[in-house]
């Protein structure tokens, strides 16, 4: 694995860990008022937040030899296609939360694991190779083992069926991202998806929702969380990441975000791990291995077959 890669997957990592301690802040938030304020508050804030980010980034970029400025059109269109995507996915997934199991919800969300490969393929004809789809698959064993009760049927809800279409939505901005990332400016790209997902949320919840002064201070703990750390810093990181990591590998290691929020629950909440959740982390963590050496193991295969 090459420089770059590394520190693709390693900024996705940190990603990971920061989506995985977010769950929480979700679900509380919308104790206090409805999912599209929530989402609209959280989104703005999370692009105020990168206003300056941006200015500083990009003033760092300019200096450095051969740097050339992106398209405007092609930088305008990416945020308007990922944010909508953005909006949709995130929208989605809180309205679903309100009538399903965070457990359930955290195990179809994920399912952006499977449909990212498959989609690639069909779209694009961009096979991962087999050592990939074999990390994909025990990434979904694992995530059925971390977010699924054991001996519990799995029955698709009203709110299951808006998470399976956040799943849907997630696996198009991750390879709309995917697509974009490398030709743009990437901390434009994620400001600018903020901006459009607070924008749309924010119409929809004053068109919808009553918003109220005390709910917002009610909820600003959250708010500020999932706006600060989980909006600015984790789609920021997810931008970034992404120039250098195959849509694929970044899919199972955004999908570790379920370990990072069971390890959460634990080291916080003074939650207990049992053997199956155990056994799902470890599970979760080989596929990312798996999924890392993949070009290391693809390399000696070749190079085995140039020796015969």
């Amino acid at each position: 694995m090459d420089r770059k890669s590394l520190r693709g997957s390693l900024l996705l990592l940190l990603g990971s860990v920061i989506w995985g301690a977010a769950f929480v802040a979700q679900r509380v938030g919308m104790d206090h008022m409805g999912p599209y304020t929530f989402n609209g508050i959280r989104m703005l804030l999370a692009w105020l937040v990168m206003v300056p980010v941006t200015r500083i980034f990009e003033g760092k970029a300019k200096k450095a030899p051969g740097w050339q400025a992106p398209d405007p059109k092609e930088q305008r269109m990416a945020g308007v296609l990922c944010g909508t995507l953005l909006f949709v996915a995130t929208s989605l997934q809180q309205m679903g939360l309100v009538t399903t199991t965070a457990g359930k919800a955290g195990f179809i969300t994920a399912l952006y694991v499977v449909l990212v490969p498959v989609a690639a393929w069909l779209l694009f004809r961009k096979n991962p190779g087999k050592i990939i789809w074999l990390g994909v698959a025990i990434a979904v064993a694992a995530l059925w083992l971390l977010c699924m009760p054991a001996g519990g049927g799995f029955r698709l809800q009203g709110g299951d069926l808006l998470v399976l279409g956040c799943a849907v939505c997630f696996t198009f901005q991750i390879l709309c991202v995917d697509h974009y990332a490398p030709r743009v400016s990437g901390v434009r790209l994620a400001r600018d998806e903020f901006f459009v997902t607070g924008g749309l949320s924010m119409l929809i919840a004053v068109a919808t929702e009553t918003i109220t002064r005390e709910g917002v201070i009610e909820g600003l703990i959250p708010i500020l969380y999932a706006g600060v750390m989980s909006g600015a810093v984790g789609y920021t990181l997810q931008v970034l990441g992404q120039k250098d990591t195959d849509p694929t590998v970044a899919s199972i290691l955004m999908c570790l975000e379920s370990v990072f929020a069971t390890l959460t629950g634990v080291l916080i909440l003074g939650e207990t791990m049992t053997p199956r959740e155990i056994a799902g982390c470890v599970m979760m963590f080989s596929a990312v291995i798996l999924a890392q050496l993949s070009p290391v193991i693809s390399s000696i295969r070749r190079t085995g077959r140039s020796h015969r």
